[in-house]
């Protein structure tokens, strides 16, 4: 058998150096759990960035991926194909939108929502085509992301950054109008619930405030519905949290593929302005990466998995509150359904990472001072109660 230090070694050696490795080599994964080349065991809070939001290896992902491979893996856009047909289908039947367009990462998505903004623009604002994004948000990582996304440690080894984004204060409604130019304005890109940049809930209005705001100067209200969406905060999707809020363009990845690559952005009808020839993508829709997720959104939407992950993510906040009430460095836990975090008064996230891993649990330092918990939306109450035993050693330790 091939050794985890092999392994590392080939890594070192081929692969570019953009990522600082945890040192497990991970091989397998079931449920909430992963397994090592040397056969240890982890729970996964992390869940592949909130992408494996039923969970490693679900049988009903694992069965449609194997069923698509035997028929046709990918064709171009020119063709009908039929498995993104359902998926499309369950996303417009159980949302607000009423068109798909199907790419390969929460990126693309962005940029083609982008694209439909400044199209918009163009046809009914005189040309206008800046958009307001948050600071602290998290778009993506291509050049035109990087600028929408309002983190200057993702923007600053790149400037100068890509024109027609405006970053503003996220939760700050007046800073949204107090930035917006008739004429020049086309839309606003912003999160329901902002993930990377440290779990940051808005007040129940600011959405709704925001949403009428755009529909009274004719820009589009825009959601980055990323990491949000497919169950991640208790609704299917993210805005669904905040009464009366419909978003007019909205963006999905990570868990829409259920581990496979698959991103999309959608439109309602009366802003849907692209027409041939003005996007498109050669995976776009990629009959392997739609029947996975139109397989994993069906597992949600009928067993109802995002009221599963509110109710089990109120219980996961209620545990990790009695663990602040033990130990003086954490000072807050926030959070909806099982997009939540826990934030220090000392920077040791990273510390609390290294020392969990030993002990079996995988977890995210999104901050210095900050923990990210984003395991599958069915992880079960006995696997919280472990992973909580396991923190509470791990910060009895590295907060002294």
């Amino acid at each position: 058998m091939t050794s985890s230090d092999d392994y590392k070694a080939l890594e070192s050696k081929y692969y570019m150096q953009v990522v600082n490795r945890m040192p497990p080599v991970l091989v397998r994964g079931e449920g909430t759990r992963v397994f090592d080349n040397d056969g240890k065991s982890y729970l996964d809070f992390t869940a592949g960035w909130a992408v494996l939001n039923i969970g490693h290896n679900h049988p009903a992902v694992t069965e449609a991926i194997r069923d698509q491979a035997g028929k046709i893996l990918q064709m171009s856009n020119l063709f009908y194909t039929t498995p993104q047909l359902p998926l499309a289908q369950i996303i417009v039947d159980n949302s607000d939108v009423d068109r798909v367009f199907f790419c390969n990462s929460g990126a693309e998505a962005n940029e083609g929502a982008c694209k439909v903004a400044r199209k918009w623009g163009k046809l009914h604002l005189d040309g206008a085509y800046e958009i307001i994004t948050a600071l602290d948000s998290f778009h993506g990582r291509t050049q035109a992301m990087m600028a929408a996304t309002g983190q200057p440690n993702y923007q600053d080894n790149w400037k100068p950054l890509m024109p027609g984004f405006v970053n503003v204060p996220y939760n700050d409604v007046q800073a949204i109008k107090d930035a917006y130019v008739e004429g020049k304005t086309c839309a606003v890109l912003l999160e329901p619930v902002q993930g990377e940049g440290g779990v940051n809930i808005p007040s129940e209005n600011y959405l709704k405030e925001v949403m009428d705001f755009c529909h009274d100067k004719n820009i589009l209200f825009m959601l980055d519905e990323v990491q949000t969406g497919m169950g991640r905060i208790g609704t299917l999707f993210g805005y669904q949290k905040f009464p009366s809020v419909e978003p007019d363009v909205m963006t999905l990845a990570k868990a829409l593929g259920s581990g496979a690559p698959l991103g999309a952005f959608t439109t309602k009808e009366f802003c849907s302005v692209l027409e041939p020839g003005d996007h498109g993508s050669t995976f776009g829709g990629n009959a392997l990466t739609t029947a996975a997720g139109a397989a994993a959104a069906k597992v949600l939407v009928d067993e109802d998995i995002p009221a599963m992950a509110d109710e089990t993510g109120a219980y996961f906040q209620g545990k990790l509150k009695a663990l602040a009430e033990m130990h003086d460095c954490i000072t807050e836990v926030r959070g909806m359904g099982l997009l939540i975090a826990l934030e220090m008064s000392k920077d040791i996230s990273g510390a609390v990472v290294t020392g969990a891993l030993p002990k079996g649990l995988l977890i995210n330092a999104v901050r210095p001072n900050m923990i990210r918990f984003m395991p599958p939306l069915n992880v079960s109450n006995d696997e919280i109660d472990e992973a909580v035993e396991i923190l509470d050693r791990v910060l009895a330790e590295a907060g002294k």
